[in-house]
């Protein structure tokens, strides 16, 4: 899946999920529910009274036309009779008529004011059978039924005439009672889309007044994340809303203060360390001078107290280093520290710094001459002697160091930034980088201590508190990895024993021309 199609899809799902799509979503359930339930309730009370005054009227118009014309029909009437009073109670433009009745001859006559458009095969036999009931009074009552007849709705109604007159039914045409009714169910649903219309747009303009300060909320958060403590939102009103602006305030007030004060004391503790530093460097230079001497004379020094004095030269010189690392973490947290950079032979550095430190004998080198790089030679130095120093130290023997040149790609620095081929960024235009491993064959680190490996002062085990290490080694290597534009991973290897990787741009940004941001030191031992 491609970068685009990825935006794509996470801007979609954003946007499916978003309090907006369904606060609107919610209003226009909510407003569709509502308008249903309104026009269906409409619909039927409107239905019922058109259904209801169209039947009626019929109903009482034939009621009194049948008692004027058929109950004066005498006993047994012709069917020509019949068909006469059957014309005149029922019309084209009313509704259509059939009388029956018994004929001189004995004969069942039904007579019909249209045979083309009634006759008895459309009246319902339950119809037939109600209206040739007697009640409980002694008479015959009207009754009436709603039929369909090929796809249009009638009123059919029956009703005899008491003492033993002729039987009249009614059939009624509904077509228009039902136009009526269909016009007012679309007038209805266009009544119900124009309220989801409008529910829609009111609850576009409500998200947009509620979602204007959560958004204005979510950049002042977003701007407070990225360290802009001054950040603070305009609180108008006394809602939910404008108390929400007010504890971010409060809170954003809070974390100034908060981290201002704890700004201020890592000031004064860097400054504490830094004077402590430079103040130590002084007796420690007469200190050293004289522990040389000591050192020197140590051969020719009574048996007795040669020990304690070659203990206080080992103890000058473990403090010594203990005070110039303090020195380099004070650059580092104070941001001093610059980077002097110098083309070198990355395996010849290598073999400097183990030939320094009597390691060559305990060390295998597998780093082909050749492999050159734009690099600072004295932090390069301090990160290989306690890379090499801290597995020689802590793991096992024999301890390998190899080195390879390699193709960066989309790997970013320690700072997260993606870094592609061809682009300038951490590792340089060209995109290549300085792959250094150094692995032991010891019993590797425990994965609970693997992401506090380059932690300050961090001892894997609390009963080396006080060994000759001061926990700062792997963190000072960090630190001069991260000013070339690398980093440094630790991990075990599939075989058994620790792995750290170093990474280094061939050609680091942003370094100065070779020189010295400081004095050289001596070669930097294991901290």
């Amino acid at each position: 899946m491609t970068d685009g199609r990825v935006r794509r899809v996470s801007g979609l799902l954003r946007w499916t999920t978003s309090l907006r799509l369904r606060l609107v979503a919610v209003f226009a359930v909510v407003a569709l529910t509502a308008a249903v339930a309104v026009s269906g309730i409409a619909y039927w009370l409107n239905r019922d009274a058109v259904l209801t005054r169209a039947q009626n009227s019929a109903l009482n118009d034939f009621s009194d036309s049948l008692q004027r014309n058929a109950a004066l029909l005498p006993v047994e009437p012709t069917c020509i009779s019949l068909n006469t009073a059957a014309d005149k109670i029922g019309g084209p433009d009313t509704y259509q008529v059939v009388l029956i009745d018994t004929t001189p001859d004995n004969g069942q006559c039904a007579a019909a004011s249209d045979r083309d458009r009634f006759s008895m095969d459309a009246v319902p036999e339950s119809l037939q059978h109600a209206v040739n009931t007697v009640h409980k009074d002694g008479d015959y009552h009207l009754h009436w039924e709603r039929i369909s007849l090929r796809d249009h709705p009638y009123l059919v109604a029956g009703a005899r005439i008491n003492g033993n007159g002729p039987t009249g039914y009614m059939l009624k045409s509904l077509d228009a009672e039902r136009k009526d009714l269909n016009s007012l169910a679309w007038s209805l649903g266009i009544a119900t889309l124009l309220a989801l219309i409008g529910a829609a747009l009111l609850a576009q303009a409500a998200g947009s007044a509620v979602l204007r300060p959560v958004r204005r909320l979510g950049e002042a958060a977003q701007r407070l994340g990225e360290g802009h403590l001054d950040t603070r939102l305009k609180v108008t009103g006394t809602d939910e809303l404008a108390e929400m602006s007010r504890t971010f305030n409060n809170a954003a007030e809070s974390l100034e203060s908060r981290v201002e004060e704890l700004s201020a004391r890592e000031a004064a503790s860097r400054r504490f360390v830094a004077d402590m530093s430079h103040e130590l460097r002084t007796p420690l230079t007469a200190i050293t001078a004289v522990t040389d001497v000591l050192e020197d004379e140590a051969e020719t020094l009574d048996p007795m107290i040669a020990p304690a004095v070659r203990l206080v030269v080992s103890e000058t010189r473990r403090l010594n280093e203990l005070v110039e690392t303090l020195m380099e973490v004070t650059r580092f947290d104070a941001g001093t520290a610059k980077l002097r950079v110098d083309e070198v032979d990355v395996a010849d550095m290598i073999m400097a710094c183990m030939d320094a430190r009597a390691w060559v004998d305990s060390v295998e080198l597998d780093a082909p001459r050749g492999v050159l790089a734009n690099l600072d030679p004295r932090r390069l130095d301090v990160i290989m002697a306690n890379l090499i120093g801290n597995a020689l130290k802590h793991g096992g023997s024999p301890v390998r160091v190899s080195v390879r040149k390699e193709r960066q790609v989309g790997r970013g620095s320690h700072e997260g930034h993606e870094g592609q081929l061809g682009q300038e960024g951490p590792y340089g235009q060209d995109g290549e980088e300085i792959v250094i491993a150094v692995s032991d064959h010891g019993p590797g680190i425990p994965e609970d201590v693997l992401p506090h490996v380059f932690d300050r002062f961090f001892k894997a085990d609390a009963s080396r508190a006080r060994s000759e290490g001061s926990g700062l080694g792997l963190s000072i290597a960090m630190e001069n990895a991260h000013i070339h534009g690398g980093d440094i991973t630790a991990a075990n290897g599939p075989d058994g024993g620790a792995v750290f990787t170093l990474r280094l741009p061939v050609r680091p940004t942003g370094a100065d021309p070779a020189g010295e941001d400081e004095p050289r030191r001596g070669p930097a031992g294991v901290a």
